[in-house]
């Protein structure tokens, strides 16, 4: 039968069941991706993170096959290129120097959001037709409505080889995240490193928890309005710091801890009653996903405890299989975080401008699979006792 493909100006307008039927996300218990789950990207929608006024209009897109929902995509209509982390920016400074108007745009994404994962959301049995029939659909309303082009970022590797075999740009790039290698503990990751590099992180630790202060991780109802107020603090100076402005809003905070509490692990740095730093993650059924980080007083290696070392801390003792922390940084090398590849899908609507932009990711492409291989010899491990990548 014929696959129809529908979009939908709010996320409100598909039953959350049919959503995360295709997200793969189960009605109890962890969701592999907790971003692409109906709770998390209608948190968006209703706090007003995304839409009106955001440059983040919500469009999505939604294949039916006899009137079921069997294929979905998280699709905006974006007026710049801020909170992508695949930045873009050369080639919208291109279209505009050749006389055309690179915004609007389509954007596949999760907002604000660079963790790698599905993009192209399935029921298991419509995998195959249902990704095919999202993917030229995104083409269709970018032709149709003389959109410049369409990206699908952070998407999976398997997503990627589809889109390319149809027709789009693959474009590579690096993240650095931890494996976890059946450690019983942090000691036993430790074990793992150069000894230089196991002293440094012992110091790191010592030093940061010697902040005169507790570190205390909070999840599901531990997390109150208290921890939820100071935290908010946290990422205002961060966002003002890093983007001018937070794309959060204050509501998001509100509807994630009403909504979203058993996704989060709240890891807050106390001194003197008076929470100082904090460390926001989202837990997956088999990954910890380090997201937001922010102070009101600088401490030395406060930062790599709360973000990196507690994280690792929270997956040994829960059995996750990786941290994920999070868009760039080599520092993380050094605290155990190996480079890995991340992928995205692009279409350009003017052919001349698509060949060059070929030209680009392709030797793009080679860049980074170089600096990736150099970067992970680099890494901390002992001799022979370097681990693979995820």
């Amino acid at each position: 039968m014929s696959i129809e493909i529908r979009l939908h100006q709010s996320l409100g307008e598909i039953p959350a069941a049919d959503w995360d039927a295709c997200a793969r996300a189960p009605a109890a218990g962890r969701a592999p991706d907790p971003f692409t789950t109906h709770r998390f990207l209608f948190a968006l929608e209703e706090s007003g993170s995304v839409g009106r006024g955001t440059g983040w209009a919500p469009h999505y897109l939604c294949a039916y096959r006899d009137g079921t929902l069997i294929a979905a995509l998280p699709l905006y209509v974006k007026s710049h290129s801020q909170g992508e982390y695949v930045f873009d920016y050369a080639w919208a400074d291109a279209w505009v120097r050749a006389g055309g108007a690179y915004y609007p745009k389509l954007q596949v994404a999760v907002p604000f959001t660079p963790v790698p994962g599905p993009r192209l959301l399935t029921l298991p049995e419509h995998e195959a037709d249902g990704r095919v029939a999202l993917l030229q659909g995104l083409v269709k309303v970018c032709t149709d409505n003389q959109f410049s082009s369409a990206h699908v970022t952070f998407c999976t590797e398997s997503e990627a080889q589809i889109g390319q075999e149809i027709g789009l740009l693959h474009r590579i790039g690096e993240q650095f995240h931890w494996v976890n290698h059946a450690y019983d503990d942090f000691g036993a990751f430790l074990g793992a490193l150069s000894s230089r590099k196991r002293k440094n992180i012992r110091r790191e630790r010592r030093v940061a928890q010697g902040f005169g202060g507790e570190i205390i991780a909070l999840s599901g109802s531990e997390i109150t309005v208290e921890h939820m107020n100071a935290f908010w603090h946290f990422y205002q100076d961060t966002g003002a710091r890093k983007w001018g402005r937070p794309y959060l809003t204050r509501a998001f905070f509100d509807i994630a801890r009403e909504k979203l509490a058993d996704d989060m692990l709240l890891v807050l740095a106390r001194r003197d009653r008076q929470y100082i730093a904090g460390a926001l993650n989202f837990i997956g059924s088999d990954a910890l996903f380090g997201r937001w980080w922010g102070a009101i007083e600088h401490h030395s290696c406060l930062h790599f405890e709360l973000c990196y070392y507690q994280a690792i801390d929270y997956a040994i003792a829960h059995g996750l299989a990786r941290v994920e922390a999070g868009a760039q940084g080599e520092h993380k090398i050094a605290r155990g975080y190996l480079p890995v590849t991340t992928h995205s899908l692009h279409w350009i609507s003017d052919r001349g401008f698509r060949e060059a932009v070929g030209e680009f990711v392709a030797a793009e492409a080679r860049a980074v699979g170089e600096d990736i291989d150099i970067l992970t010899q680099m890494g901390p491990f002992r001799a022979g006792n370097r681990p693979e990548g995820d």
